[in-house]
């Protein structure tokens, strides 16, 4: 027979709203942490720390360009074996910007390549229909950690909230406003090609719908 207080703190794990749980840290694994410095450094990524604890601990924290979500590495940051990190995803907007810029850095970057879905075998190249999810490239650091380029440009349903939808870089907003505009020419072309005067409500209904993974206004 439940007890009150189990009754109780039932009905409140049932009507409490979710603690928010931001994933924003993660450790790579490196065997010389000045190599990887250089490395991250020369990637562009922002050099947030670096400290040391005595002889045995040394700190490294950078996070990527417009990133929620930031790397540590370092001396006692983790016990993995050096460049063992993989699955080490990188949100893009436009892969081939992306993959140019790194290229631009001697960075070493695979050729673009898609996959029709889980599961399936790369095919070389940009997905035919530009699809977000299915577009991909790699890199790694001097140790062997593996990054994955993915490009993503509407998310799936639920993957953020509409409430709260950001763009995280200048470069992300601009395509996103390219995309609607394309967009919305289309929408005034299946109204008789009468101009919509109401464009910036349609242009933001349109951005927050395809960052939420909703149904876009047409």
């Amino acid at each position: 027979m439940a007890t009150m207080t189990q009754v109780h703190n039932e009905a409140v794990i049932e009507s409490a709203r979710p603690v928010d749980l931001k994933f924003e840290v993660t450790a790579i694994p490196v065997s010389d942490v000045e190599r990887a410095k250089d490395f991250y450094s020369n990637l562009g990524w922002r050099l947030d720390a670096d400290f040391v604890v005595g002889d045995t601990f040394r700190g490294v924290q950078f996070t990527p360009p417009g990133s929620p979500a930031s790397i540590h590495f370092g001396k006692g940051v983790t016990p993995a074996a050096p460049g063992t990190a993989s699955g080490l995803f990188l949100v893009v907007s436009d892969i081939e910007a992306a993959r140019a810029e790194l290229v631009s850095r001697s960075v070493d970057v695979s050729e673009i390549f898609h996959v029709a879905g889980p599961g399936h075998p790369p095919v070389p190249g940009l997905d035919p229909e530009r699809r977000s999810y299915h577009t991909y490239a790699t890199f790694k650091d001097p140790d062997g950690n593996t990054w994955l380029l993915q490009e993503i440009n509407a998310r799936f349903p639920g993957r953020i909230d509409s409430n709260t939808t950001s763009f995280t870089s200048a470069s992300d907003l601009a395509n996103a406003m390219r995309r609607a505009s394309a967009a919305h020419g289309e929408h005034e072309k299946r109204n008789g090609g009468q101009r919509d005067e109401n464009w910036p409500d349609w242009y933001a209904e349109y951005m927050v719908a395809e960052q939420a993974g909703k149904p876009l206004p047409w």
